[in-house]
Parts: structure tokens; sequence; C-alpha cells
């Protein structure tokens, strides 16, 4: 059975969940990809604000395609989430409270995640025509100029996701070849 998560959320909020819990997300998120990662860092190192505040909120990793008619977006499915890893730490430090992408996260990543109590979810790659129904509303914030990259908040309802790195710093990916090796 999920667990309904309501995000943003409170730090109180994710300390309970292990890697590997199935959660259903709902509320608002906001999208970044690379090039927009690189500009907010960018804009850190200069002394500007970010193009919203970070603290408790969850990015998720995706350059969503045009919308249909009748339709909120197009597909939006997960990128590969180690491309942002040299710029998380420091948003992790402002208060990030999670992300959503696929793949492995680094060492450094992984660390910054338990020492600010934040949560990484997996969401399925692959099923970007799927994940785009819990997507309910769009709207484009900051960085316009990078077309797909640009970032927006999402209101999404019932998102699904997994768990992969905790806040206490299990790995699912590193638990599922423990497992593998036992057999």
């Amino acid at each position: 059975m999920p667990t309904f998560i309501q995000v943003p959320f409170q730090k109180k909020d994710i300390l309970g969940l292990t890697a590997g819990d199935r959660v259903l997300l709902s509320g608002t998120v906001y999208t970044a990809r690379d090039a927009a990662h690189k500009r907010m860092y960018e804009q850190l190192q200069e002394g500007k604000p970010l193009p919203f505040d970070v603290d408790g909120q969850v990015i998720y990793y995706v350059g969503p395609t045009p919308a249909k008619p009748d339709q909120v977006i197009g597909s939006a499915g997960p990128t590969t989430s180690g491309r942002m890893d040299k710029y998380t730490p420091k948003l992790l430090e402002l208060g990030l409270g999670g992300m959503i992408g696929k793949g492995y996260r680094s060492e450094e990543v992984k660390q910054a995640i338990v020492k600010n109590k934040a949560i990484y979810f997996g969401a399925i790659g692959g099923s970007a025509a799927l994940i785009a129904r819990s997507i309910k509303a769009v709207n484009m914030i900051a960085y316009e100029d990078l077309g797909t990259e640009a970032i927006r908040i999402l209101t999404i309802e019932d998102f699904p996701a997994i768990v992969i790195n905790d806040t206490r710093g299990n790995d699912l990916y590193r638990q599922g070849i423990e497992k593998y090796r036992q057999i």
C-alpha cells in the first residue's frame, strides 16, 4: 500500500520513509534539468536569489514535451538524476526537501541527503505518458529561453514514485545489488 505524501512537505513528513517505500505525491513540485540547475548554481555564486525558494520543495528532473490539444502537459518522464549531482548538495543545504528522477546518485549527494534530511524518489522511466496523467496544472516560472528545460511549477495528484535514498542513508539500488548477491 503506498504512502500518501503532500508536497511541499515538512521534514517530519519524510523521516519515516524507507528506501523501497512506494508513495503517491500530491501538491506542487518544480521542474528543473541540467541547464536550469547550472543557471541556478551560477546565480547562487553571483549572490543572486533563486527563481523560487527551495526550502521544503521537491524538484522533478523532467523536460516535458509540449502538450497536445486538450492536455495539460505532454510526456513527462524522469531524466537521469546523476547529471544534476554537481549542483544538488548546495540546493540541499538551502533546504531542498526532495528530488524525483531516475538512476543512481553520487556518494556526495547521498551524504548530503542524509545530512540535510532530504529524500530522493525514483519515478518509472518509460512511463512518461502515464506519469503525465498525474499532472493537473503547469506554469512556467523561470528561464523560458531554455525551452523544455525551463523551470515550471507542476500541480500533481497521486504521482507514483518509489523512495530510492532515504534520510538515514538507505539506498534501494544498493540493497537490490546486495539481495542479488545473496542468491
